[in-house]
């Protein structure tokens, strides 16, 4: 499962990073990002900025995902 933020969609209200802030980060931009071992997804983000995710977090991630008021983060199989 990989997943990744449309920061087009983003409000910035940072839901994601109190969720689950193993992937998702509120950048100084006030926008969301993905993150993974190698750092933020913020060049490029959107979609060229998708992070694989652990069986562990797959839960936080669609919690997520479903309270994001901005419906910005999308999961793939």
């Amino acid at each position: 499962m990989k997943v990744w933020i449309d920061q087009d969609l983003c409000t910035g209200d940072g839901i994601c990073s109190e969720i689950c802030p193993e992937l998702f980060v509120l950048a100084g931009d006030g926008l969301s990002y993905v993150k993974d071992a190698s750092g933020i997804r913020d060049n490029p983000g959107g979609s060229a900025g998708m992070v694989a995710v652990t069986r562990d977090l797959e839960d936080a991630v669609f919690e997520a995902a479903s309270e994001c008021p901005g419906e910005c983060i999308f999961v793939e199989a």
